[in-house]
């Protein structure tokens, strides 16, 4: 039986569910993939990059509470999420199907055409 990511120390409910949505439904997954690829994925699935999140999810998955990141582990972890941030960055930022798609070679580069509004 899966273990829900929630009784992770310091993720709840939010996460699970922003986890829930990048694809990664327990704990198990989310410990096999490891704090890099799961907030890679967390990325592409559309969440926005916040420093404190990816830093909550190494010290969950190292079991140690979220203030327990201090000095020159915070600073090293915040090289890793910056270029963690600028790998999916250089990527386009784009997530979901519109990231295979773009794989493909199938979005326009000049992006999305607007319609024009009548009236």
């Amino acid at each position: 039986m899966a273990t829900p990511i929630s009784t992770l120390p310091n993720l709840g409910p939010a996460s699970e569910a922003a986890f829930a949505r990048a694809g990664v439904s327990s704990a198990e997954a989310l410990r096999a993939l490891g704090a890099d690829a799961a907030y890679a994925r967390l990325l592409e699935a559309g969440e926005r990059p916040h420093f404190i999140g990816y830093y909550v999810l190494v010290m969950a998955l190292q079991g140690r509470p979220w203030n327990d990141c201090k000095g020159a582990e915070k600073d090293a972890l915040r090289q890793q999420f910056d270029a963690l941030k600028a790998a999916h960055a250089q990527r386009g930022g784009i997530a979901g199907i519109e990231a295979i798609l773009d794989e493909l070679g199938v979005i326009d580069p000049a992006g999305p055409r607007r319609k024009r509004r009548s009236g």
